[in-house]
């Protein structure tokens, strides 16, 4: 009997590949608040050097999302992540002979591949251990793995970084991948077992073989929320920081990370039941409303308020956003599918900050940016509600 027929969600597999992915990620996220500052202050670099070291990572992960994702099935989900994870542990630990920018920007940008790829393979094997009926559910609960790392790990690296500095965090980060590399080795990963047909089209040099166009449309709604969203990521210290509310601003994720901890669960079995407009709505309301507040904010309470917001807003679609592409695919299609929605999240959270810190000449403040990123989900909801019409009955082929 396979786990699927057993109906059971919480197996041996899911629980395992979720902590892979969260490690993972609190990695990524870890590094993302803190390298502008290492590169800027113990390498000396210029404030555009640092954002290139910052966003070089993103380039990387692209590439590898591009054709890892194309490439997934025939090389094999299990080839993927076992050597993903180990050229990420190699990749982790290049930063501590990061000497000058251009070594930092090469390690940088080897890590971001690398993270993309076993982030693409995790993705895809985690679709095996989640019983067809539980969809919803069992991807809201894996993707809070995603949600939690981009909620601790800028927290834990805003925290250590004044206590131990830059290479005291570099290592605790290869030990975390180290770790992540013998349970990936250790991991019963089953391959998808190809068609001819099936191997002919991933062979093929096209659009389609690099893109899943079914899924073209939630992941340029991804990318706009991406670019919401990266107002937070890229500017939330700064801006704390001018309100004199440094703490609360370091607080605003943990804020984040507990009201999605707290939501996911909810909003998989309310996607299930009910379908995804039940869900993508009241999300993009609530980002909105989250950016609003931080507009406005002049004091702890409103700024952690706000946190909660953006928590249910970019937190809730993350993750159903992922569901819905899982939803409109064979199974054949996962890998390439799941690396399109990921393309538009990562494009957005990677341009978003040059772009509006290129915004910010014109408008003058944060206040006015994160007024500016709270228009967007009001764009895309109108966007959503014109061309996205959801297939209740569409039957995953699992």
């Amino acid at each position: 009997m396979t786990i699927k027929e057993e109906e059971k969600l919480f197996n041996k597999g899911f629980i395992t590949i979720t902590i892979i992915n969260f490690i993972v990620f609190l990695v990524y996220y870890c590094f993302v608040v803190i390298t502008a500052k290492y590169a800027t202050q113990s390498l000396g670099a210029t404030t555009a050097q640092a954002g290139l070291a910052v966003g070089i990572y993103i380039i990387g992960t692209l590439l590898a999302r591009l054709y890892v994702g194309k490439k997934l099935e025939l090389f094999g989900r299990r080839a993927v992540l076992r050597y993903g994870a180990l050229f990420y542990l190699i990749t982790t630990a290049g930063y501590l002979v990061s000497t000058n920018i251009f070594i930092l920007d090469s390690v940088r940008f080897l890590n971001g591949f690398c993270y993309g790829a076993v982030s693409t393979a995790a993705n895809a094997i985690v679709t095996a251990y989640i019983p067809e009926s539980k969809y919803g559910e069992g991807i809201n609960y894996y993707g809070l793995s995603t949600s939690l790392a981009a909620a601790i790990g800028p927290f834990i690296g805003l925290l250590l970084l004044p206590i131990l500095g830059f290479k005291a965090i570099i290592i605790i980060a290869v030990i975390l991948a180290f770790v992540t590399m013998i349970a990936c080795f250790g991991f019963k990963v089953e391959n998808i077992v190809l068609t001819d047909e099936h191997r002919a089209r991933i062979n093929k040099f096209s659009l389609e073989s690099f893109i899943e166009l079914k899924v073209l449309f939630i992941a340029a709604i991804a990318f706009l929320i991406g670019i919401a969203y990266s107002s937070v990521l890229g500017f939330i210290s700064i801006y704390a920081d001018e309100l004199h509310l440094v703490t609360a601003g370091a607080f605003f994720f943990v804020v984040y990370a507990l009201v999605v901890t707290v939501t996911r669960p909810m909003s998989g079995k309310i996607f299930d039941k009910y379908g995804e407009n039940a869900v993508m709505y009241p999300s993009f309301i609530c980002l909105t409303i989250g950016l609003i507040l931080l507009a406005v904010t002049q004091n702890a309470p409103v700024l952690l308020i706000a946190g909660a917001f953006v928590g249910l807003g970019y937190g809730t679609f993350m993750a159903n956003g992922q569901a819905v592409t899982l939803k409109l695919v064979e199974q054949e299609r996962i890998g390439v599918a799941l690396s399109t929605y990921f393309i538009g999240l990562d494009l957005g959270l990677g341009v978003g900050p040059y772009l509006l810190g290129a915004i910010k000449g014109l408008l003058g403040t944060y206040q006015h940016i994160y007024i500016f990123c709270a228009v967007i989900p009001i764009i895309v909801a109108v966007l959503y509600m014109i061309f996205y019409h959801p297939n209740k009955k569409l039957k995953m082929n699992h």
